[in-house]
């Protein structure tokens, strides 16, 4: 892995023109290569450098609702010590003071820490990576585990924080993970108990359950480098995780023998399996845990008191399926987890509003569809470009018809608090397939918009903010600012957007650069993201959208842009209220 790594970073130019070290490459390497961070948003993201408090790069993912700080070590060595997980938890004390800290480091974390301020307080889980080429000491592995002790004490439940290690295995196995490759099958024998143990063959497909004790989950292999939950829809949630902290304080408290009575087990599949009574041993080729992730590695975490003989009597249930099909094992993956996590989108995806959406859209549109499930395909009949995700529709409702693109990031609101704003009953399809056909003319035409590397790097939430934009530019053509343009009405415009695009780009690009301006004026450190999660930016933007109507007149093909953007007014109505 590690010649690998050193290969790819020194025959590619981004790594050596960008970034002034094999250190800073290396994280560059694993932001791209593993986290798929595209080249702007890795540049982005490294904090590297003179001043750097041990944060190597820093991500705030509105996504995953999560921090991530990285620390490197491009390490020639074999072997760590534990300097860079002392490193880890000075920078976790650190942040626990946020004025402080940015008193004194650099410039970019400054920038970066304005984000983490207000991602905090958005209750965002904040998560430690130690990224390294070599293992941890015997030294190091004790630290590891104080550390996680120390994060998992009463009183830091406030700022509470996770640390994974990624070594070598896990990066091979991540970076497999990203490449879509099939990683080494997973081979084992697992002593079981034959009294506990049913073998059965259920719809054509062998069937073991059986009672493990919990110190035999210890022997599982591929836990450490996360090669046994490959198959696993998410992989494991920290030490910290509220669900892994009542299943360790299970473990760790008088009632560990009932562990079996609060659990709902471990689900597996495999190639192939071979149970053998009288031996009282299950042989197994290719296994994949796919619904327990959480369990083992917190089994795994406390595996000192596991061997105790305390837990001695502790069960668990395995439950194993011989799929060799592919196909069916990630159906199987994707519907054994129950324990994910349910968020408000689930529950409304059978709402009666939402069913009536999708309806009406699929029955004005026979070859499009409207997606209400996470997790839910496309039909290879339909057409992608008539194809409506509910969270996306809710966040360019949120966006054009609102007015507030800085709320579009947030899934949880718009599913929760903003739901009944968003969602109405008769809402036209029409409008919905313009507004996703605008969206999809901005990720079409996203490498050569003329914005900046910082509006660049926040792709995911800056598409949103081109869409109001868009909507700004129309309702000032049309002398109307304060009103809403019904999408349907732009849908000319939004199949020719080569020339309209560009307008949105320069109207967020210039409300970015005067926020900026009125930033270094009152001396005050300036977080893009910050801002474009803030009023100020759609007031902002709203301002130079008008500037850029009133100009139009003045361009060369500005009588024709005009005409293009000119609707009734009765395709004009006012904006959904959301604060």
């Amino acid at each position: 892995m590690l010649q690998q790594i050193h290969s790819e970073i020194k025959n590619d130019p981004y790594y050596q023109q960008n970034f002034a070290n094999d250190g800073e490459r290396f994280v560059a390497w694993y932001l791209r290569r593993v986290l798929l961070r595209d080249a702007i948003q890795a540049r982005d993201d490294l904090t590297d450098g003179s001043n750097d408090k041990q944060m190597d790069a820093v991500i705030v993912d509105d996504e995953e609702r999560r921090i991530l700080i990285i620390q490197g070590k491009f390490l020639a060595s074999s072997t760590v010590d534990s300097e860079p997980l002392r490193e880890i938890l000075s920078a976790w004390v650190r942040l626990q003071d946020l004025e402080s800290l940015q008193e004194d480091c650099n410039e970019k974390l400054k920038l970066k820490l304005e984000a983490v301020r207000n991602a905090l307080e958005d209750e965002y889980r904040l998560e430690f990576e130690l990224l390294t080429t070599g293992k941890l000491s015997e030294a190091a592995q004790g630290d590891l585990r104080a550390f996680a002790d120390k994060l998992d004490q009463d009183g830091f439940d406030e700022f509470s924080a996770s640390i994974h290690v990624i070594d070598s295995e896990i990066i091979e196995t991540r970076l497999a993970e990203a490449e879509a490759q099939e990683l080494p099958s997973l081979n084992h024998v697992m002593n079981v108990e034959a009294k506990n143990t049913l073998a059965t063959e259920m719809s054509g497909a062998k069937t073991i359950m059986t009672v493990l004790p919990l110190a035999e989950c210890l022997r599982l292999p591929g836990i450490a480098d996360g090669k046994l939950f490959r198959k696993n829809v998410r992989q494991s949630l920290g030490a910290n995780n509220k669900v892994n902290k009542a299943l360790r304080a299970t473990i760790a408290g008088e009632r560990v023998k009932e562990f079996f009575y609060y659990h709902n087990g471990i689900t597996a599949i495999c190639d192939a399996a071979t149970y053998d009574p009288a031996k009282e041993t299950l042989k197994i080729e290719g296994l994949s845990v796919v619904n327990g992730c959480q369990s083992i590695s917190t089994i795994n975490s406390v595996s000192q008191r596991v061997r105790s003989p305390e837990a001695k009597e502790a069960r668990i249930l395995f439950r194993l399926y011989e799929i060799p099909d592919r196909a069916l094992a990630d159906r199987v993956s994707i519907n054994t987890n129950s324990q994910t996590a349910v968020k408000p989108r689930d529950l409304r995806s059978n709402d009666k509003v939402m069913v009536g959406l999708k309806r009406a859209f699929e029955a004005r549109f026979p070859d499009g569809s409207f997606l209400t499930k996470r997790g839910e395909e496309r039909p290879t009949d339909r057409d992608a470009k008539k194809t409506i995700d509910a969270a996306v529709l809710a966040k360019m409702l949120m966006a054009w018809h609102c007015q507030r693109p800085n709320i579009s990031y947030n899934e949880k609101k718009l599913f929760d608090e903003y739901y009944k704003t968003l969602f109405r009953t008769g809402y036209d399809p029409s409008s919905m397939l313009a507004l996703q056909t605008w969206l999809n003319a901005i990720d079409d035409a996203w490498p050569n918009l003329a914005l900046n590397d910082v509006l660049k790097a926040g792709r995911t939430y800056v598409k949103f903010h081109l869409l109001f934009s868009i909507s700004s530019i129309f309702a000032a053509v049309n002398k109307q600012p304060t009103q809403v343009v019904a999408p349907s009405a732009t849908m000319n415009a939004a199949n020719s957007p080569g020339d309209i695009l560009p307008l949105a780009a320069n109207c967020l690009e210039n409300a970015l650069q005067n926020a900026i301006n009125q930033s270094q004026i009152g001396g005050k450190i300036f977080s893009p993201q910050n801002w474009l999660k803030s009023n100020a930016s759609v007031q902002g933007e709203t301002l130079v959208a008008g500037t850029i109507a009133g100009m139009l007149p003045g361009f060369p093909n500005g009588a024709q842009l005009l005409n293009l953007m000119r609707v009734p007014a009765g395709d004009l109505s006012t904006r959904w209220q959301a604060e």
